[in-house]
């Protein structure tokens, strides 16, 4: 209990946009004047330290069993800022896919746009818009394949979701099951082979 509670005080309650690089008291700054500088300014290495250390207690939680505190802690980081911030960053600048267009029709987000889809993540109640069915053509064929996209809201939901789950159902995977595991790959299975 005290550490989550500590870990709350550390990750900070939700800052508006323009405060988030650097805290601007009432000095007039760069930042202030442009938003466009800040998302480049923020701390991305403390997010993700952040992030990690709340990943890493929902694991040995699930490891111990403790169901309670497994879920205190995924909500936790569920509502922490720097997991919203690297949700938004993970849909918009680090995918492959990032520039898909979903149903809403953006290709891709300003950085102003980005500090409002991390500002959206706050709002607890939205529904899940349908996803865009697109028939693509298969590479080397004449067949086609049906292609689902949704929208960026939804992809950074996902994105988030995927943050404070992931850690829950590590530990209860068998130990030689290399497929679409973080930190496992082909060279893991194969060396386990040989």
């Amino acid at each position: 209990m005290n550490k989550a509670k500590t870990l709350k005080r550390r990750l900070g309650e939700p800052r508006s946009f323009l405060s988030v690089a650097w805290d601007t008291d009432d000095i007039l700054s760069l930042v202030n004047i442009n938003p466009n500088f800040q998302w480049r300014y923020v701390n991305w290495k403390r997010d993700l330290k952040n992030v990690f250390k709340l990943q890493k207690l929902i694991y040995r939680a699930s490891s111990c069993g403790e169901i309670r505190k497994m879920h205190k802690y995924q909500r936790l980081l569920s509502k922490s800022y720097n997991a919203w911030l690297l949700a938004v960053r993970k849909v918009t600048q680090d995918k492959q896919g990032k520039k898909t267009v979903g149903v809403d029709g953006i290709k891709n987000l300003s950085p102003m746009g980005r500090f409002n889809l991390v500002s959206l993540l706050k709002t607890p109640y939205f529904k899940a818009s349908p996803t865009f069915r697109v028939w693509r053509p298969k590479p080397g064929r004449d067949e086609k394949r049906e292609l689902g996209m949704t929208n960026m809201y939804d992809r950074a939901l996902q994105a988030l979701v995927k943050l404070s789950r992931s850690p829950e159902w590590e530990p209860c995977f068998e130990p030689n099951s290399y497929g679409f595991r973080p930190g496992r790959s082909i060279h893991d299975a194969i060396e386990a082979i040989f």
